[in-house]
């Protein structure tokens, strides 16, 4: 999962990248997400990764074997002190890492479906029955209880991201781009023709919520 391949990059590199980014102005210092608070946290506590000390999210053995979660992760970051639903909690993994791929479309870092859903499993350890990230998205079926009860594909995905927004930080605002996406389908699952539908100026396509995240040719 994430917390495995931290470890294997070391801690220290994305408090590196994000430093990069805010020194050339592609981030703004007032932007920061949260989880890098968490970063610094475990760097300061001698913990940068497998390869420095061996010790990281995970301990590892003197064969550099993973054994377990470091169990200073409950006194350090006071884990367990607030009841949070073990549905949510699933979620909030899974809709972080789904959200930041959609961000990855906008920017123009990925352009390609396979790509993103593939490189989520092998790449990133989102896990292997969702068929990838933004599979996930498009065949997301809502919570029930929540307000994407009865909803299905990204419209009930936008619904419960909003909900998670409120109920836990705006890091699960859904983009602009994605909302869009969500509006247009409607509440049906009847194909539709968008135009303009985000990912490239001139295209116009038929698109139904399987196929939402379709590559451009």
């Amino acid at each position: 999962g994430p917390l495995a391949v931290l470890d294997e990059v070391t801690l220290t590199l994305p408090l590196q990248v994000e430093k990069t980014a805010v020194a050339s102005g592609a981030v703004a210092s007032n932007q920061r997400h949260p989880g890098m608070l968490v970063l610094e946290k475990m760097v300061a506590n001698g913990r940068s990764g497998r390869a420095a000390g061996g010790k990281g999210f995970y301990d590892y053995d003197e064969n550099g074997k993973r054994t377990q979660l470091w169990p200073g992760l409950r006194e350090q970051f006071k884990s367990g002190t607030t009841e949070i639903p073990l549905e949510d909690m699933k979620e909030r993994m899974l809709f972080a890492e789904a959200l930041e791929t959609v961000k990855c479309f906008d920017e123009g870092v990925l352009d390609s479906v396979a790509d993103a859903n593939i490189g989520s499993i092998f790449g990133i350890g989102f896990p292997a029955w969702t068929g990838g990230v933004l599979q996930y998205i498009n065949t997301y079926e809502g919570r029930p209880g929540t307000p994407a009860e009865g909803l299905a594909g990204p419209k009930a995905f936008v619904a419960q991201a909003n909900f998670l927004a409120g109920k836990y930080g705006e890091q699960f605002t859904p983009p602009a781009s994605l909302v869009a996406k969500a509006e247009a389908l409607g509440t049906d699952l009847d194909e539709l023709t968008i135009t303009n539908c985000g990912l490239r100026e001139d295209a116009t396509v038929v698109i139904s919520p399987a196929t939402l995240f379709m590559a451009f040719t």
